[in-house]
């Protein structure tokens, strides 16, 4: 008797869903990020992203906003992003840093954060 029988209707799904259906059933969900998994760092790449980290924020706080301070914000920005997504950063972003930190020497001495990034990057 089909009549009798219980429905159950999934209207649009999208997105990460579980669902269970019946009196006894148990939904569980197992979420697998593969390519998009965090990768393993080295701790001298952890000590740059954390320099990179701390300098952006402190650009953020405590250092009024200018074009060359935003040129290096940008560039800790994808410093980060390189990092966070292969898991290092690349010799051409990391010349790149010295270079804006080179520009930046009254910032470098002005900012605890910048001194330290300066000092991970060999300067």
């Amino acid at each position: 008797m089909a009549g009798n029988e219980p429905s159950v209707n999934f209207g649009n799904i999208s997105g990460n869903n579980t669902f269970a259906v019946g009196s006894h059933a148990r939904a569980e969900s197992h979420h697998h990020h593969g390519a998009g998994a965090a990768p393993q760092l080295d701790e001298a790449t952890e000590q740059l992203l954390a320099a990179v980290r701390d300098l952006r924020a402190d650009l953020a706080e405590r250092v009024r906003g200018t074009d060359q301070t935003a040129t290096l914000d940008e560039a800790l920005a994808e410093t980060e992003s390189e990092i966070t997504s292969t898991g290092q950063a690349g010799q051409t972003r990391r010349e790149r840093l010295r270079e804006l930190l080179t520009d930046s020497q009254a910032l470098v001495t002005f900012l605890a954060s910048a001194g330290a990034l300066a000092g991970l990057l060999g300067m």
